[in-house]
């Protein structure tokens, strides 16, 4: 599922065409998240351009993308899938990384978790500001020391599930921080294992270092939600771990 808030410019609707013309089975929903410019008009004209691959979800005010990517995985799960997914609608990270992630996940039984990892790498185009780079390395490192597991990218908006009842059973109840909410979903399900006895969470999470992501400009992202960002981790760790 794709979450979407003011969208209209940014989201690359020949890129999904061309996604589906390509012979995919994957199915997009995209979940307008009570955007005041024109991106439900597009969706819906996206939609009804190929109802077997787009669907829309229109959320009737903005909740934040937290509660817009919750809700769509939700209305997602009833296609009764193998897997489950959010990816952002800059589609900063390839459409063709899902086949790649579906990929892993069809080899590897015992995973449950995809997720997109942002390592600048020889021989990979990965194209993210300085600043950003080093303040989500700082950040990455207070996540790993919180979750207490060596995870490098919580932040990047690929993420690919199994669709087990566990694994859905992760979005039941609406998140208690709003731009983090990707740490949350690993504080759930490292809480919930735990309970229940089985394996860490990282024996079922893999981190897939991306062949390409680029920064594209019109991110929502201020300089001082990294704050709100320490405060929403500090009440995560209360809520989940402790």
């Amino acid at each position: 599922m794709v979450p979407c808030y003011n969208e209209a410019r940014r989201l690359d609707v020949t890129a999904l065409g061309r996604y589906a013309a390509s012979g995919s089975a994957h199915r997009f929903l995209f979940v307008n998240d009570g955007s005041t410019d024109g991106t439900l008009r597009l969706l819906e004209s996206l939609r009804d351009s190929d109802a077997a691959r787009f669907g829309v979800l229109s959320l009737p005010k903005n909740s934040g993308k937290a509660e817009a990517v919750r809700q769509g995985i939700l209305a997602a799960s009833a296609d009764r899938g193998d897997y489950l997914g959010y990816w952002d609608a800059d589609l900063a990270t390839p459409l063709s990384a899902i086949k790649q992630f579906c990929g892993v996940l069809d080899e590897r039984p015992d995973l449950e978790l995809v997720m997109g990892a942002r390592v600048k790498l020889l021989g990979r185009f990965i194209h993210r500001k300085g600043a950003r780079h080093y303040l989500g390395r700082l950040f990455a490192t207070a996540v790993s020391l919180v979750l207490g597991i060596g995870v490098y990218d919580t932040q990047c908006g690929a993420k690919l599930f199994r669709a087990s009842g566990p694994m859905r059973a992760l979005f039941d109840e609406p998140f208690i921080s709003s731009w983090i909410f990707d740490v949350e979903i690993l504080a759930r399900l490292i809480r919930d294992r735990r309970n229940a006895g089985l394996p860490a969470a990282e024996t079922v999470i893999y981190e897939f270092p991306l062949d390409e992501w680029r920064d594209v400009s019109g991110s929502k992202l201020r300089p001082h939600d990294f704050a709100r960002s320490a405060l929403e981790l500090a009440a995560i760790y209360r809520r989940y771990l402790r």
